[in-house]
């Protein structure tokens, strides 16, 4: 039986990566006054694309030390496999991240991951120990530094159904869209009251074990649908 097609759209910090990038780097090289930022974006006062411009102008670090940082972070022990699930499938991955593009490609590599297809902010350095942040995936209107439902747009421009994985609030907008949901951490609670269909996961190996349902047109074991479908056996058209 030949699979739909599909497209995999996956969030990076606290999705692939164990902890957020962006929050680690704070936490040893923020200058102060990030904290007033976070605070504005939790509260709603500012978008993410503004706190995270100003955090990362905050930074202050050398890229020596922005290497070995990076170098020291951990991502989730089954992504590798789950990638090279998706190569022998055929299935397109994109990376789509409200964090930094240097920051995949450097951990990904740490951990013999060659590039995969990433839609990020971008990281530049203007001093020895000075950065600025770019978004060149941003859209008006947004206020996401890399707009995912602009990503989810596109992807289905491409054809095939769409997958989203991710965990978070920078995930919420995006999943109303997609065709189903591997959901980590926060991004449960937001499907549930959503009524969004998803299938938990703790971890990459556990997406690795529902993705043959996904692609043979099944509904994957502990999948959670808000109503009942006509066809329980069969994916929503």
């Amino acid at each position: 039986m030949l699979s739909p097609s599909w497209n995999i759209l996956c969030d990076f910090d606290g999705t692939i990566a164990v902890e957020d990038v962006i929050d680690s780097l704070l936490d040893r090289y923020g200058r102060p006054g990030w904290e007033i930022l976070e605070r504005d974006w939790r509260a709603g006062t500012i978008g993410s694309a503004v706190c995270m411009a100003g955090q990362v102008a905050l930074l202050d670090m050398s890229h020596i030390e922005l290497q070995r940082h990076l170098g020291g972070l951990r991502i989730d022990h089954g992504f590798a496999a789950f990638v090279r699930a998706t190569v022998e499938h055929g299935i397109p991955m994109e990376i789509v991240s409200d964090g930094i593009d240097h920051a995949i490609h450097a951990i990904l590599a740490n951990h013999g991951i060659q590039r995969l297809p990433t839609v990020a902010n971008h990281l530049l350095q203007v001093g020895e120990r000075e950065w600025n942040l770019t978004s060149p995936y941003s859209v008006q209107g947004c206020r996401s530094g890399t707009c995912k439902c602009a990503r989810v747009d596109a992807a289905r421009a491409r054809g095939g159904k769409t997958l989203l994985i991710g965990d978070g609030a920078s995930d919420f907008c995006a999943a109303d869209r997609v065709d189903f949901v591997f959901a980590k951490n926060r991004l449960i609670e937001h499907c549930r009251a959503a009524g969004i269909p998803y299938a938990p996961i703790a971890s990459f190996d556990e997406a690795l074990e529902l993705l043959p349902d996904l692609l043979d047109g099944r509904l994957p074991p502990r999948t959670v649908m808000p109503l009942p479908a006509a066809n329980p056996q069969e994916l929503p058209a």
